[in-house]
């Protein structure tokens, strides 16, 4: 895609917390005109030159009405942050949002019955241009809306897409929650570094950069995760005596599955 995909798109942005800010930032470094952009959100924290906060109120004046809402609040202020746009959906504005466990259809009621909804999955990695997002639309977004919320999405890391919304949990389980899994596993490593006689302070900082420089290698190495896991398993070494006891099945592969399922399922309970 190229940096002038979003020139010309008329953008409305409900929520400018972390993850609002860091699409916010892609958004204008892919082309977006800050002053096509309108920001409602009750913060305080300053806003890149040239783009507006406004009220509700008057977002719904805005004439043209824009193209896309995007709505990143966080998903038990739905209820209360989305009927107020309902002119705009009726309008035809596309709305983007990435509330976790918040189906099309439940956002759709939200908005009047007839709205244009792309449910969004990113995570955390979107700060830094690394994310990761899953999309879903229902069957009121247009193709061309499809590819503009795909430009957007894609302004913050890697964008796939399905077309059953009930995958939706899975996807939530494993990029959406799976950067703090990666954190764990930082902290984890850390901590046993400790036990094993190592400073605090050094302890953290091999973890840390274990686990990130491993994630970039893996980004950019064209093997799989199994084949670099392999070539830097060398036979009855100390690589491989650590796999045998993390690849056993009762330890860190069953308890992975067991969480991915746990997360998946409080994904389940949120939508209903």
């Amino acid at each position: 895609m190229t940096r002038e995909s979003l020139a010309g798109t008329r953008l409305l942005l409900i929520g400018c917390g972390k993850m609002g800010g860091a699409m916010l930032a892609g958004w204008l470094d892919r082309g977006l005109a800050p002053d096509s952009v309108w920001v409602v959100d009750p913060g305080q924290s300053a806003l890149p030159e040239g783009v507006s906060r406004i009220e509700p109120t008057h977002a719904l004046a805005l004439d043209p009405a824009p193209d896309i809402c995007v709505v990143a609040v966080k998903p038990q202020m739905m209820a209360e942050a989305l009927p107020p746009y309902a002119a705009l959906a009726a309008k035809g504005t596309v709305f983007l949002s990435v509330a976790a466990g918040k189906t099309t259809e439940g956002l759709n009621r939200l908005l009047g019955g007839a709205a244009a909804v792309v449910r969004a999955m990113p995570n955390t990695p979107a700060a830094i241009g690394a994310g990761m997002t899953v999309l879903f639309a229902n069957d009121k977004v247009s193709e061309g809306l499809r590819t503009t919320c795909e430009t957007l999405m894609a302004a913050v890391g890697l964008v796939d897409w399905i077309e059953d919304e009930d995958l939706m949990d899975a996807v939530t389980a494993v990029s959406g929650s799976g950067p703090a899994y990666a954190f764990l596993l930082a902290e984890c490593l850390a901590a046993a570094g400790e036990a094993q006689g190592l400073p605090p302070a050094l302890a953290a900082r091999l973890a840390r950069q274990t686990v990130s420089g491993a994630g970039a290698l893996m980004a950019a190495a064209p093997e799989d995760p199994a084949t670099l896991r392999q070539n830097v398993t060398s036979p009855n070494g100390t690589t491989a005596a650590a796999l045998a006891v993390l690849m056993d099945d009762s330890a860190f592969p069953r308890a992975l599955r067991d969480a991915v399922t746990a997360a998946a399922n409080r994904s389940r309970d949120l939508a209903s």
